[in-house]
Protein backbone atom coordinates (compact mmCIF):
# COMPACT_ATOMS: atom_id res chain seq x y z
CA UNK A 1 0.00 0.00 0.00
CA UNK A 2 2.51 2.63 1.22
CA UNK A 3 5.00 1.90 -2.04
CA UNK A 4 1.87 2.17 -4.52
CA UNK A 5 0.54 5.47 -2.82
CA UNK A 6 3.44 7.60 -5.00
CA UNK A 7 3.06 5.04 -7.86
CA UNK A 8 -0.62 5.25 -8.46
CA UNK A 9 -0.72 8.90 -8.73
CA UNK A 10 -2.18 9.46 -5.40
CA UNK A 11 0.94 11.85 -4.68
CA UNK A 12 0.28 13.67 -7.81
CA UNK A 13 3.32 15.82 -9.48
CA UNK A 14 3.02 19.34 -8.32
CA UNK A 15 2.21 21.94 -10.78
CA UNK A 16 5.39 23.75 -10.70
CA UNK A 17 7.21 20.57 -11.55
CA UNK A 18 5.17 20.12 -14.33
CA UNK A 19 5.60 23.63 -15.11
CA UNK A 20 9.55 23.50 -14.49
CA UNK A 21 9.37 20.05 -17.41
CA UNK A 22 7.21 22.18 -19.87
CA UNK A 23 9.59 24.65 -19.54
CA UNK A 24 12.99 22.56 -19.93
CA UNK A 25 11.14 20.90 -23.05
CA UNK A 26 10.81 24.08 -24.73
CA UNK A 27 14.28 25.33 -24.72
CA UNK A 28 15.96 21.68 -25.31
CA UNK A 29 13.63 21.96 -28.93
CA UNK A 30 14.59 25.37 -29.33
CA UNK A 31 18.33 24.34 -29.24
CA UNK A 32 17.59 21.28 -30.94
CA UNK A 33 16.17 23.21 -34.47
CA UNK A 34 18.94 25.53 -33.33
CA UNK A 35 21.33 22.82 -33.98
CA UNK A 36 19.61 20.63 -36.56
CA UNK A 37 19.01 23.38 -38.98
CA UNK A 38 22.37 24.89 -39.44
CA UNK A 39 24.24 21.63 -39.94
CA UNK A 40 21.14 20.33 -42.34
CA UNK A 41 21.50 23.31 -44.42
CA UNK A 42 25.70 23.13 -44.29
CA UNK A 43 25.04 19.20 -45.33
CA UNK A 44 25.92 19.71 -49.06
CA UNK A 45 29.17 21.71 -48.56
CA UNK A 46 30.25 19.63 -45.83
CA UNK A 47 29.53 16.41 -47.65
CA UNK A 48 31.24 18.14 -50.87
CA UNK A 49 34.61 18.79 -48.69
CA UNK A 50 34.77 15.46 -47.49
CA UNK A 51 34.08 13.69 -50.70
CA UNK A 52 37.29 15.94 -52.13
CA UNK A 53 39.47 14.47 -49.45
CA UNK A 54 38.51 11.12 -49.58
CA UNK A 55 37.64 10.62 -53.63
CA UNK A 56 41.40 11.04 -55.05
CA UNK A 57 42.67 8.36 -52.12
CA UNK A 58 40.39 5.94 -52.50
CA UNK A 59 40.70 6.01 -56.88
CA UNK A 60 43.85 4.74 -58.42
CA UNK A 61 44.03 7.46 -60.65
CA UNK A 62 44.01 10.48 -58.13
CA UNK A 63 41.17 11.93 -59.97
CA UNK A 64 37.71 12.21 -58.75
CA UNK A 65 34.73 14.30 -60.21
CA UNK A 66 34.19 17.83 -59.64
CA UNK A 67 31.06 17.44 -57.75
CA UNK A 68 29.67 15.00 -55.26
CA UNK A 69 26.32 13.92 -57.07
CA UNK A 70 24.67 13.18 -52.97
CA UNK A 71 25.32 16.39 -51.36
CA UNK A 72 21.52 16.94 -51.57
CA UNK A 73 20.17 13.54 -51.03
CA UNK A 74 18.09 13.03 -48.39
CA UNK A 75 20.75 10.07 -47.14
CA UNK A 76 23.34 13.35 -46.89
CA UNK A 77 21.67 15.93 -45.19
CA UNK A 78 19.46 14.02 -42.68
CA UNK A 79 21.96 12.17 -40.66
CA UNK A 80 23.90 15.70 -40.51
CA UNK A 81 20.67 17.08 -39.11
CA UNK A 82 20.08 14.69 -36.88
CA UNK A 83 23.40 14.58 -35.56
CA UNK A 84 23.11 18.77 -34.94
CA UNK A 85 19.27 18.13 -33.08
CA UNK A 86 21.41 15.67 -30.69
CA UNK A 87 24.53 18.16 -30.38
CA UNK A 88 21.85 21.30 -29.77
CA UNK A 89 20.01 19.09 -27.16
CA UNK A 90 22.76 18.70 -25.24
CA UNK A 91 23.47 22.49 -25.00
CA UNK A 92 20.23 22.90 -24.79
CA UNK A 93 19.51 20.85 -21.38
CA UNK A 94 22.96 22.22 -20.18
CA UNK A 95 22.03 26.29 -20.74
CA UNK A 96 18.53 25.21 -18.76
CA UNK A 97 20.41 23.66 -15.77
CA UNK A 98 22.65 26.92 -16.13
CA UNK A 99 19.14 29.13 -16.06
CA UNK A 100 17.31 27.28 -13.57
CA UNK A 101 20.63 27.53 -11.30
CA UNK A 102 20.77 31.42 -11.65
CA UNK A 103 17.30 31.72 -11.53
CA UNK A 104 17.09 30.17 -8.08
CA UNK A 105 20.54 32.35 -6.94
CA UNK A 106 18.51 35.80 -7.90
CA UNK A 107 15.22 34.45 -6.04
CA UNK A 108 17.15 33.79 -3.22
CA UNK A 109 19.52 37.04 -2.70
CA UNK A 110 18.11 40.27 -0.78
CA UNK A 111 17.16 42.84 -2.27
CA UNK A 112 19.63 44.90 -1.47
CA UNK A 113 22.73 42.68 -3.31
CA UNK A 114 20.18 42.84 -6.91
CA UNK A 115 20.09 46.65 -6.68
CA UNK A 116 24.00 46.13 -6.03
CA UNK A 117 24.32 43.93 -9.10
CA UNK A 118 22.07 45.71 -11.46
CA UNK A 119 24.24 48.92 -10.34
CA UNK A 120 27.64 47.54 -10.55
CA UNK A 121 26.74 45.80 -14.34
CA UNK A 122 25.52 49.46 -15.38
CA UNK A 123 28.34 51.18 -13.45
CA UNK A 124 30.57 48.57 -15.80
CA UNK A 125 29.54 48.83 -19.23
CA UNK A 126 29.35 53.33 -18.70
CA UNK A 127 33.12 53.25 -17.88
CA UNK A 128 34.15 50.91 -20.57
CA UNK A 129 32.87 53.10 -23.09
CA UNK A 130 35.26 55.53 -23.70
CA UNK A 131 37.72 53.33 -23.84
CA UNK A 132 36.15 51.50 -25.82
CA UNK A 133 35.47 54.27 -28.32
CA UNK A 134 39.11 55.37 -27.96
CA UNK A 135 40.35 51.65 -28.97
CA UNK A 136 37.99 52.34 -31.79
CA UNK A 137 39.37 55.83 -33.70
CA UNK A 138 42.57 54.07 -32.96
CA UNK A 139 41.89 51.96 -35.35
CA UNK A 140 42.76 48.31 -33.68
CA UNK A 141 42.16 45.54 -36.00
CA UNK A 142 38.78 44.18 -36.05
CA UNK A 143 40.54 40.75 -35.03
CA UNK A 144 41.23 41.97 -31.59
CA UNK A 145 38.74 44.73 -30.96
CA UNK A 146 35.61 42.15 -30.25
CA UNK A 147 38.01 40.79 -27.76
CA UNK A 148 39.06 44.29 -26.29
CA UNK A 149 35.15 45.14 -25.92
CA UNK A 150 34.47 41.88 -23.90
CA UNK A 151 37.69 42.49 -22.16
CA UNK A 152 37.14 45.82 -20.92
CA UNK A 153 33.47 45.33 -20.09
CA UNK A 154 33.57 42.42 -17.97
CA UNK A 155 36.59 43.73 -16.60
CA UNK A 156 35.23 46.98 -15.28
CA UNK A 157 31.79 45.25 -14.72
CA UNK A 158 33.73 42.95 -12.09
CA UNK A 159 35.25 46.12 -10.66
CA UNK A 160 32.30 47.85 -10.16
CA UNK A 161 30.26 45.30 -8.35
CA UNK A 162 33.39 44.57 -5.86
CA UNK A 163 33.93 47.97 -4.91
CA UNK A 164 30.06 48.31 -4.43
CA UNK A 165 29.78 45.23 -2.47
CA UNK A 166 32.85 46.19 -0.22
CA UNK A 167 30.86 49.56 0.48
CA UNK A 168 27.08 47.25 1.96
CA UNK A 169 27.82 48.41 5.07
CA UNK A 170 26.89 52.12 3.78
CA UNK A 171 25.38 51.63 0.91
CA UNK A 172 21.00 52.94 1.74
CA UNK A 173 19.50 50.20 -0.02
CA UNK A 174 21.56 47.36 2.09
CA UNK A 175 20.52 48.69 5.18
CA UNK A 176 18.59 46.71 7.81
CA UNK A 177 18.54 44.09 5.67
CA UNK A 178 17.49 40.18 7.02
CA UNK A 179 19.97 37.20 7.22
CA UNK A 180 17.20 35.14 5.37
CA UNK A 181 14.43 36.34 3.28
CA UNK A 182 11.28 34.44 4.86
CA UNK A 183 9.55 32.61 2.03
CA UNK A 184 6.24 31.36 4.14
CA UNK A 185 7.06 28.16 2.49
CA UNK A 186 5.95 24.99 5.89
CA UNK A 187 8.14 22.15 5.57
CA UNK A 188 6.23 18.85 7.16
CA UNK A 189 8.39 16.33 9.56
CA UNK A 190 7.75 12.49 9.41
CA UNK A 191 6.36 12.73 12.98
CA UNK A 192 3.71 16.04 12.59
CA UNK A 193 2.51 13.96 9.61
CA UNK A 194 2.04 10.30 11.78
CA UNK A 195 0.78 12.85 14.73
CA UNK A 196 -2.51 13.83 12.03
CA UNK A 197 -3.12 17.19 14.04
CA UNK A 198 -1.79 18.93 11.56
CA UNK A 199 -4.73 18.11 8.53
CA UNK A 200 -7.03 19.81 11.25
CA UNK A 201 -5.10 22.89 11.78
CA UNK A 202 -4.09 23.35 7.99
CA UNK A 203 -8.09 22.96 7.93
CA UNK A 204 -8.75 25.27 10.93
CA UNK A 205 -6.78 28.17 8.65
CA UNK A 206 -3.55 28.27 10.75
CA UNK A 207 -1.66 26.97 8.33
CA UNK A 208 -0.73 29.02 5.67
CA UNK A 209 1.88 29.87 2.74
CA UNK A 210 2.61 26.58 0.51
CA UNK A 211 3.03 23.31 2.19
CA UNK A 212 6.01 20.93 1.58
CA UNK A 213 6.92 17.74 1.82
CA UNK A 214 10.18 16.41 1.33
CA UNK A 215 11.18 13.61 -0.04
CA UNK A 216 13.17 11.75 2.13
CA UNK A 217 10.26 12.10 4.25
CA UNK A 218 7.82 10.60 2.03
CA UNK A 219 10.41 7.97 1.39
CA UNK A 220 10.91 7.46 5.08
CA UNK A 221 7.20 7.09 5.41
CA UNK A 222 6.45 4.42 3.30
CA UNK A 223 9.34 2.43 5.17
CA UNK A 224 7.55 2.76 8.37
CA UNK A 225 4.15 1.45 6.39
CA UNK A 226 5.79 -1.46 5.25
CA UNK A 227 7.58 -2.06 8.25
CA UNK A 228 7.29 -5.81 9.93
CA UNK A 229 5.61 -4.42 13.12
CA UNK A 230 1.97 -3.79 13.11
CA UNK A 231 2.08 -0.55 15.00
CA UNK A 232 4.28 1.16 12.95
CA UNK A 233 2.89 -0.03 9.99
CA UNK A 234 -0.24 1.23 11.09
CA UNK A 235 1.47 4.79 12.04
CA UNK A 236 2.98 4.68 8.37
CA UNK A 237 -0.11 4.13 6.78
CA UNK A 238 -2.06 6.68 8.77
CA UNK A 239 0.74 9.40 7.61
CA UNK A 240 -0.03 8.46 4.28
CA UNK A 241 -3.59 8.53 4.73
CA UNK A 242 -3.05 12.49 6.10
CA UNK A 243 -0.76 13.30 3.33
CA UNK A 244 -3.35 12.12 0.56
CA UNK A 245 -5.96 14.49 2.34
CA UNK A 246 -3.92 17.10 2.45
CA UNK A 247 -2.93 17.30 -1.01
CA UNK A 248 -6.70 17.04 -1.74
CA UNK A 249 -7.48 20.35 0.06
CA UNK A 250 -4.48 22.16 0.12
CA UNK A 251 -1.42 23.44 -2.57
CA UNK A 252 0.91 20.52 -1.90
CA UNK A 253 4.73 20.27 -3.07
CA UNK A 254 6.09 16.67 -3.16
CA UNK A 255 9.95 16.66 -3.79
CA UNK A 256 10.36 19.68 -5.96
CA UNK A 257 12.94 21.30 -3.98
CA UNK A 258 15.01 18.48 -2.39
CA UNK A 259 18.18 19.33 -4.27
CA UNK A 260 19.04 21.29 -1.52
CA UNK A 261 19.41 18.64 0.74
CA UNK A 262 20.81 15.73 -1.39
CA UNK A 263 23.33 13.70 0.49
CA UNK A 264 21.02 10.58 1.25
CA UNK A 265 23.41 9.96 4.19
CA UNK A 266 22.51 12.47 6.27
CA UNK A 267 20.19 11.96 8.76
CA UNK A 268 16.82 13.26 7.96
CA UNK A 269 16.63 16.11 10.69
CA UNK A 270 19.77 17.61 9.58
CA UNK A 271 18.15 17.65 5.82
CA UNK A 272 15.06 18.98 6.83
CA UNK A 273 17.08 22.17 9.13
CA UNK A 274 19.44 22.20 5.47
CA UNK A 275 16.69 22.50 3.19
CA UNK A 276 14.52 24.99 5.76
CA UNK A 277 17.50 27.44 5.33
CA UNK A 278 17.86 27.34 1.58
CA UNK A 279 14.54 27.61 1.01
CA UNK A 280 13.50 30.35 3.89
CA UNK A 281 11.03 28.57 5.16
CA UNK A 282 9.52 27.40 8.96
CA UNK A 283 9.69 23.41 9.97
CA UNK A 284 6.09 21.86 11.13
CA UNK A 285 6.80 19.48 13.59
CA UNK A 286 5.93 18.03 17.38
CA UNK A 287 9.95 16.70 18.32
CA UNK A 288 11.42 18.24 20.31
CA UNK A 289 15.00 17.55 19.57
CA UNK A 290 14.85 18.89 16.09
CA UNK A 291 12.95 22.15 17.91
CA UNK A 292 15.82 22.38 19.65
CA UNK A 293 18.41 22.10 16.82
CA UNK A 294 16.46 23.93 14.52
CA UNK A 295 16.18 26.89 16.65
CA UNK A 296 20.21 26.72 17.30
CA UNK A 297 20.69 27.24 13.64
CA UNK A 298 18.08 30.16 13.48
CA UNK A 299 15.74 28.36 11.79
CA UNK A 300 11.57 28.73 12.77
CA UNK A 301 9.63 26.15 13.88
CA UNK A 302 6.17 25.51 14.90
CA UNK A 303 5.74 23.05 17.36
CA UNK A 304 2.25 21.47 17.06
CA UNK A 305 2.63 20.61 20.64
CA UNK A 306 2.98 24.54 21.92
CA UNK A 307 0.30 25.11 19.81
CA UNK A 308 -1.78 22.56 21.60
CA UNK A 309 0.03 23.84 25.25
CA UNK A 310 -1.10 27.64 24.44
CA UNK A 311 -4.71 26.56 23.25
CA UNK A 312 -5.24 24.77 26.93
CA UNK A 313 -8.25 27.09 28.64
CA UNK A 314 -6.96 28.90 31.63
CA UNK A 315 -7.50 27.65 35.66
CA UNK A 316 -7.33 29.81 38.04
CA UNK A 317 -6.73 29.53 41.55
CA UNK A 318 -10.09 29.52 43.75
CA UNK A 319 -11.99 28.29 40.50
CA UNK A 320 -13.51 25.62 41.07
CA UNK A 321 -14.03 22.36 38.19
CA UNK A 322 -15.79 18.93 38.16
CA UNK A 323 -13.65 16.11 37.41
CA UNK A 324 -13.07 12.03 37.90
CA UNK A 325 -10.55 11.19 40.14
CA UNK A 326 -8.61 7.93 38.66
CA UNK A 327 -6.37 7.25 40.70
CA UNK A 328 -4.22 7.56 44.10
CA UNK A 329 -1.32 9.93 44.22
CA UNK A 330 2.01 9.91 45.46
CA UNK A 331 1.49 11.83 48.72
CA UNK A 332 -1.22 10.50 51.61
CA UNK A 333 -4.70 10.94 50.85
CA UNK A 334 -3.84 12.77 47.29
CA UNK A 335 -5.70 11.61 44.00
CA UNK A 336 -5.32 12.10 40.47
CA UNK A 337 -7.58 13.07 37.72
CA UNK A 338 -7.40 14.27 34.55
CA UNK A 339 -8.79 17.38 32.59
CA UNK A 340 -10.55 16.51 28.70
CA UNK A 341 -7.13 18.59 27.45
CA UNK A 342 -5.07 15.55 29.48
CA UNK A 343 -4.01 17.95 31.88
CA UNK A 344 -3.29 15.96 35.10
CA UNK A 345 -4.67 17.10 38.14
CA UNK A 346 -3.35 16.58 41.52
CA UNK A 347 -6.42 16.59 44.49
CA UNK A 348 -5.44 16.93 48.02
CA UNK A 349 -8.28 14.15 50.02
CA UNK A 350 -9.05 12.89 46.82
CA UNK A 351 -7.76 9.40 47.51
CA UNK A 352 -11.05 8.32 49.14
CA UNK A 353 -13.35 9.51 45.95
CA UNK A 354 -11.35 7.25 43.84
CA UNK A 355 -13.45 6.69 40.71
CA UNK A 356 -15.69 9.13 41.62
CA UNK A 357 -16.55 12.12 40.16
CA UNK A 358 -16.77 15.29 42.59
CA UNK A 359 -16.14 18.96 42.36
CA UNK A 360 -12.41 20.20 43.26
CA UNK A 361 -11.39 23.88 44.33
CA UNK A 362 -8.38 24.35 42.41
CA UNK A 363 -5.57 26.02 44.73
CA UNK A 364 -2.55 26.31 42.78
CA UNK A 365 -1.11 26.01 38.83
CA UNK A 366 2.48 25.27 38.36
CA UNK A 367 3.67 26.14 34.83
CA UNK A 368 5.88 23.37 33.16
CA UNK A 369 7.56 22.51 30.14
CA UNK A 370 5.50 19.98 29.38
CA UNK A 371 2.40 21.77 30.15
CA UNK A 372 0.31 22.82 33.17
CA UNK A 373 0.43 20.94 37.03
CA UNK A 374 -3.16 21.71 38.68
CA UNK A 375 -3.28 21.20 42.31
CA UNK A 376 -6.74 21.29 44.10
CA UNK A 377 -8.38 19.85 47.10
CA UNK A 378 -12.18 18.68 47.63
CA UNK A 379 -13.38 20.57 50.80
CA UNK A 380 -13.22 18.45 53.81
CA UNK A 381 -16.95 19.08 54.31
CA UNK A 382 -18.35 17.64 50.84
CA UNK A 383 -20.66 15.18 50.18
CA UNK A 384 -22.13 14.07 46.69
CA UNK A 385 -25.07 16.28 47.32
CA UNK A 386 -24.12 19.79 48.60
CA UNK A 387 -23.09 20.56 45.39
CA UNK A 388 -24.69 21.20 41.71
CA UNK A 389 -22.35 19.61 39.47
CA UNK A 390 -20.59 21.58 36.85
CA UNK A 391 -20.33 20.81 33.07
CA UNK A 392 -16.19 20.41 32.29
CA UNK A 393 -15.12 23.11 30.55
CA UNK A 394 -15.04 22.18 26.32
CA UNK A 395 -10.93 22.49 25.41
CA UNK A 396 -12.29 23.47 21.74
Amino acid sequence: MASSLETNGDLKPSKSGRGRAVWRLVVILIFTAIGAVPLGALAPSIMQKIFDVIAPLVRRDGTSPESYAGAHSFASIFPLAVLGGIVGAWVGSKVFGWMERTSERWDKMAGGDKVTLFIGIFMGVVVSLPFLVLFQSIGVSLTFLPVLIVGLTVGFVSISIYALQSMDEILPWSKNKGKTRRTGIKILDTNVIIDGRIYDVARAGFLEGQVYVPGFVLDELQYIADDHNALRRQRGRRGLEVLKHLQAEFPLEVRTADKYAPDATEPVDSRLVRLAKALGADIVTNDFNLNRVAALQDVKVLNLNDLALALRPNVLPQESLTLTIIREGNQPGQGIGYLEDGTMVVVENGRTHISETVEVMVTQVIQTERGKLIFGEVPVDHTPHDFQMRKPRKTH
